[in-house]
């Protein structure tokens, strides 16, 4: 581990840890010195092998499977961690999240119900358990709940997804004023345009990367580590003073570049 250890002792748990911006985000946490949950779910072989990379270089990382959607997988997840970090989760980053393009005319519900229990039902599952150990020890912590430009900008196709991420912002805020007073703060990070495996299309067709790339400022999709920078410099004390909002990654796409 070269850098700065900035959570050094801190206990994270990282939702969706095995891929994409979740596994940037455990490999950074893990760099920055923290101890690491990777959840995941269906398929160990990702996660044991991202805790086997983290553990290769001195860093502390166990892998537990849950669906994040599902209460008492969720409870018997944070007492896993619990037992095996030696403590309560000090740093929950409430990664995991789907998304499928349906017309409203067309969306099943059972869809709408996938989408908004796994990306919102479960982000309050695991504050509520992270808020549960915190409070009874005693001790602050963060909860970085990772939402994405779509919390703002409305999606055509994506209704689901946005009010997922929309009711997210909200959800943040509000728990953000009841346990400021505990020394808990609740940030969101939200992404824009990231070259992740969810974005697979954009990867693999250079026109419609293009065309992403032309509503960015900055003129590129982003990396699965600015994101995780974010999260980690969140998740330090250097902003110990920020809680309730939310701090966008996306190359400058929530500036509505194309607006005239």
């Amino acid at each position: 581990m070269t850098s700065i250890r900035r959570l050094e002792g801190r206990r994270a748990l990282v939702t969706g840890g095995a891929s994409g911006i979740g596994r940037a985000t455990v490999q950074r946490l893990a760099t920055d010195g923290a101890a690491v949950v990777v959840n995941f779910l269906g398929g160990r072989e990702p996660a044991d092998d991202l805790v086997g990379q983290i553990r290769e270089v001195g860093g502390s990382a166990v892998a537990i499977e849950a669906d994040v959607a599902d209460e008492q997988q969720v409870i018997a997840m944070f007492r896993q961690a619990r037992e095996r970090l030696g403590g309560p989760v000090d740093v929950l980053v409430n990664n995991a999240g789907v998304e499928q393009p349906f017309r409203l005319v067309d969306m099943p519900l059972d869809e709408w119900n996938k989408v908004l229990a796994i990306n919102l039902t479960g982000a309050f599952l695991c504050a509520r358990e992270a808020a549960r150990g915190l409070i009874e020890r005693g001790s602050g912590g963060v909860i970085v709940n990772v939402s994405s430009v779509h919390e703002l900008i409305p999606w055509p196709e994506f209704s689901h997804y946005c009010a997922s991420k929309g009711g997210m912002k909200l959800f943040g805020q509000t728990i953000s004023r009841e346990l400021a007073p505990h020394g808990i703060r609740v940030v969101q990070v939200a992404p824009g345009a990231i070259l992740t495996p969810i974005n697979h299309e954009l990867i693999e067709n250079p026109d419609k990367r293009r065309e992403v790339e032309a509503q960015i400022p900055s003129g590129r999709m982003g990396t699965p580590e600015e994101v995780a920078g974010a999260i980690a410099w969140l998740a330090g004390e250097e902003a110990e003073y920020i809680t309730g909002s939310t701090v966008f990654v996306d190359g400058g796409m929530t500036l509505y570049p194309r607006f005239v």
